[in-house]
């Protein structure tokens, strides 16, 4: 249910962290990837190194001298999703409150991903006006509260406030994260294809693939069933549908045979090769060849021809100026086209951002700023969902 989800496990002081130990194993057997992050509170509770036999990972324990140079923020922006437990009355006011005195609460305000709050505490801290309100803006902010239950308590005591039982709070992320792109099969291209000349030359691109394997992965951490059909080395995401290929040929072969709900055709396909390439390796003493080209199969405009067709993105790549992607995004017959310039140093092949411009059906465009090529995958899921709500 959770394969290749990222989960942050926060851990701050009370009793019940002994219990955040067993939600870190049910979550890593639920297939995610788990970082910890723990208060110095805690650890008066819990070791850090438990947790860290557990992940395999090391535990944050501070903002100061991890490996991490800013554990806050790289860890905000690599989580899925971030689950508190147990949540204290402190850390509950911390939050509310926009504190960020420690490493737990200034991770929290750097995350942009969904935030699940366990409270633990004792029944009077729990009753408290102050932590009741504190509650109210959690809530207004869109974190959600799961727990406490009634049951024994730290020091003999019995009542409200004791932590969500694991499994619990395991099955509320995982309805979290059951994705928005749950069942729908997602076909990917990615990477330059490769054009024989002869044995061991070719014809190519600079394309490395990065921004094809960004919208895979991202397609997969939805709960998309994902094809990724790439010329690209890259390492793909555990539960994606891997098709490695070379040539533009054998790249329209695999994607004939795949059928998809929505293709993103991220590849840069070669759009002509040698007519005769060669079985043997040319010499240069038999001089300069005589290169006659021939065009290459139309990937994309075998799968815009399906009957029904897919929800279809295109992306053109383009070298000084995107006059004419209006006119490619019409007869390409795509519902979105993502182009670029790739002459531009940030944006261009083999690097880790891009700067696009979308073009919608009725040939709109809209600008996105300079950003990773994960958040562009990201903003161009959330644009691809939209849409097909609206399709539909």
């Amino acid at each position: 249910m959770l394969r290749g989800r990222r989960i942050l496990l926060g851990v701050s002081g009370g009793v019940a962290a002994y219990k955040s130990v067993y939600l870190c194993r049910l979550l890593i057997e639920a297939g995610a990837e788990v970082e910890v992050v723990l208060s110095q509170e805690a650890q008066n509770f819990v070791g850090a190194q438990t947790f860290a036999a557990v992940t395999g990972r090391k535990v944050v324990t501070s903002l100061f001298g991890q490996d991490l140079v800013s554990p806050h923020t790289d860890l905000g922006r690599w989580a899925d999703l971030v689950v508190v437990a147990p949540a204290t009355a402190a850390t509950l006011s911390r939050l509310a409150g926009g504190a960020s005195t420690e490493v737990l609460s200034a991770v929290l305000l750097a995350t942009r991903a969904p935030v699940v709050l366990a409270p633990a505490m004792h029944t009077e801290m729990w009753e408290h006006p102050a932590t009741r309100r504190n509650l109210d803006v959690l809530r207004g902010d869109g974190h959600i509260i799961v727990g406490p239950v009634s049951g024994d308590l730290a020091g003999g005591d019995e009542g409200i406030g004791r932590m969500a039982e694991p499994d619990e709070i395991l099955g509320v992320v995982e309805e979290m994260l059951a994705g928005d792109f749950q069942g729908v099969r997602v076909l990917v291209t990615a990477g330059g294809t490769r054009e024989a000349i002869d044995a061991v030359r070719f014809i190519g691109n600079r394309s490395s693939g990065k921004m094809g394997h960004a919208v895979a992965s991202e397609a997969a951490t939805r709960g998309a069933d994902v094809t990724l059909v790439t010329t690209s080395d890259l390492a793909a995401h555990p539960s994606v549908k891997l098709v490695r290929v070379e040539s533009a040929e054998e790249m329209a072969a695999a994607v004939a045979g795949i059928e998809a709900d929505v293709a993103v055709m991220a590849a840069a396909v070669a759009d002509f090769r040698p007519a005769r390439p060669s079985d043997g390796k040319l010499a240069r003493a038999d001089g300069p060849p005589d290169l006659a080209l021939e065009p290459t199969p139309d990937v994309l405009a075998e799968v815009a021809r399906r009957s029904p067709p897919p929800f279809l993105v295109g992306f053109a790549a383009e070298a000084g100026g995107l006059e004419r992607i209006a006119g490619k995004a019409a007869a390409k017959g795509v519902d979105l086209l993502v182009a670029n310039d790739v002459t531009a140093p940030d944006a261009g092949f083999a690097v880790d951002t891009n700067r696009v411009t979308i073009v919608f059906k009725g040939g709109e465009m809209e600008e996105w700023p300079l950003a990773s090529k994960v958040e562009i995958a990201r903003r161009l899921l959330d644009l691809v969902g939209g849409q097909m709500g609206r399709r539909r």
